[in-house]
């Protein structure tokens, strides 16, 4: 198994390889928050090549906040990904367990976890995707494919997070609870899709 501090260093190739290889790590889970990494930091390119442009000045209050949320997504993104691996890796320790109500316990307690990590990666994607739709009619035009870009794979991110979840509900011994969950999943992913479409529409006469 690909330990957490091997994949967080390895190159974009090295990643490709693990992904491939028959290990359980790094899986939809860790991909989810690399592309979700990816999608915050082409948004930081977008705004980075609208800051300081003298046809943008209005906007430069906006820039230097937006800026400050755009680093902290691409560091929860990356945080994430160490999150499913850890999430996972508790999650086969409690399965390894006696049989008995201490593993019933733990492996509950595992599963919990493993759908909170895609939860959060959803969030993060939602905040994303709100950021570039404001940002869209504030940016340099000739971004805005960078823009669109980010909004994509933060749907992407979100549609991986939506999988992971929907995969560990039946482990859930409360079946209201895990209703709920699956509810709540489809809902945001809804709404990113939503806001992703809202941007495209608001950006079709800069990319006819």
């Amino acid at each position: 198994m690909t330990s957490t501090p091997d994949i967080l260093q390895n190159t974009v190739e090295e990643f490709i390889e693990a992904t491939g290889a028959k290990t359980p790590t790094p899986g939809g889970g860790s991909v989810a928050g690399v592309v979700g990494a990816l999608g915050a930091a082409l948004g930081r390119m977008t705004l980075n090549f609208s800051k300081g442009k003298k046809s943008l000045t209005e906007h430069e209050p906006y820039y230097t906040e937006l800026q400050q949320r755009l680093e902290t997504a691409c560091r929860t993104f990356v945080e994430l990904v160490s999150s499913d691996i850890a999430a996972y890796q508790a999650y086969q320790q409690a399965n390894r367990l006696p049989d008995g109500d201490e593993k019933t316990l733990a492996v509950e307690e595992a599963t919990i976890t493993a759908i909170d990590v895609p939860r959060r990666t959803t969030q993060a994607s939602l905040d994303l995707l709100v950021d570039m739709k404001e940002l869209a009619g504030k940016c340099n035009k000739w971004l805005i494919t960078d823009l669109l870009a980010a909004g994509a794979l933060a749907v992407a991110a979100a549609t991986l997070s939506d999988y992971n979840v929907r995969i560990n509900l039946p482990n859930l011994t409360d079946q209201d609870r895990a209703d709920k969950i699956k509810k709540a999943s489809a809902c945001d992913l809804a709404r990113a899709r939503t806001i992703h479409a809202e941007t495209e529409e608001a950006t079709r006469e800069m990319l006819p």
